[in-house]
């Protein structure tokens, strides 16, 4: 048989609260007090609203793309946006955290606010005419107009093969205005390399938290 224990407010032999409910608010302890999750408990939150925690989530978003076709990049002196053959990683059992980004003409949304790490690296093998020296530069937007060189890396020839990277952590307080896309520049015909089954030319989005 069941019983059913009916009080608005519990105390210790002190006359303390411990437990006390009002108006659907039910508040354990008192200021100053020390509430204690024993070990091999478990405190689920998932299906909760929480706030008031001095912390930020976690990781709860990673993904992987990459140039997919060799760009011939032909367009010198000249800032020139990567906008095709754009894919996200799908070979070799990728890892991925969350929604992921999407994109449009080599323009990407974030699926949600947050503290983004954004990694592009890049690989470029001389093309009829060479190139003294090459970049992909990642480019970030707050207004969903104007962009700036969040990440500007160029590389020196010193092989046919060239590789670079760079990095940078964007703050995105609104995901219609805050857009990222990457810019190649060459002053002699290249290759930026892509290949639909490794990452040749590939970039990387990792929330790292709340903004």
């Amino acid at each position: 048989m069941s019983s059913i224990l009916k009080v608005d407010e519990i105390q210790d032999t002190s006359g303390n609260n411990i437990i006390n409910e009002n108006a659907n608010t039910i508040t354990v302890g008192a200021s100053g007090d020390t509430i204690t999750i024993p070990s091999g408990a478990t405190l689920d939150g998932s299906n909760a609203t929480l706030s008031g925690f001095a912390t930020t989530n976690g990781i709860t978003m990673a993904e992987q793309w990459r140039l997919s076709a060799v760009l011939l990049c032909n367009n010198l002196n000249a800032d020139t946006d990567v906008t095709a053959n754009l894919e996200k990683v799908d070979t070799d059992s990728p890892g991925t955290i969350g929604t992921g980004m999407t994109e449009s003409s080599g323009v990407f949304t974030f699926p949600s606010t947050g503290i983004y790490l954004i990694l592009n690296n890049y690989s470029f093998n001389t093309a009829a005419g060479g190139s003294p020296f090459h970049g992909l530069m990642t480019r970030v937007t707050t207004d969903n107009s104007s962009y700036s060189y969040a990440t500007e890396n160029y590389v020196m020839i010193s092989s046919n093969w060239n590789n670079g990277s760079s990095s940078f952590i964007f703050d995105v307080t609104n995901t219609s205005t805050h857009k990222v896309k990457f810019t190649y520049y060459v002053n002699g015909e290249t290759n930026l390399r892509g290949n639909t089954s490794s990452n040749h030319t590939h970039f990387t989005f990792i929330r790292l938290g709340d903004t």
